[in-house]
């Protein structure tokens, strides 16, 4: 369920469109302690996480748990 929801998340797209929007700053934030983000990165192959955390600066999730 959580997948579903962050691969769509319409907040996630205003960061992809625009990381300056404060919609966008929301999302950064939300980022770091969401649970179901997290769960949706640790659900996530390894490598492709790592890409995801790259991409968004998410340190945490750049290592397994």
């Amino acid at each position: 369920m959580a997948g579903e929801n962050c691969t769509a998340c319409g907040f996630r797209k205003k960061y992809d469109d625009n990381p300056r929007s404060i919609l966008g700053r929301f999302w950064r934030f939300h980022a770091n302690w969401c649970p179901g983000w997290k769960a949706y990165m640790f659900s996530l192959p390894e490598e492709q996480r790592v890409r995801l955390a790259d991409r968004y600066n998410l340190k945490k999730y750049m290592h397994p748990k």
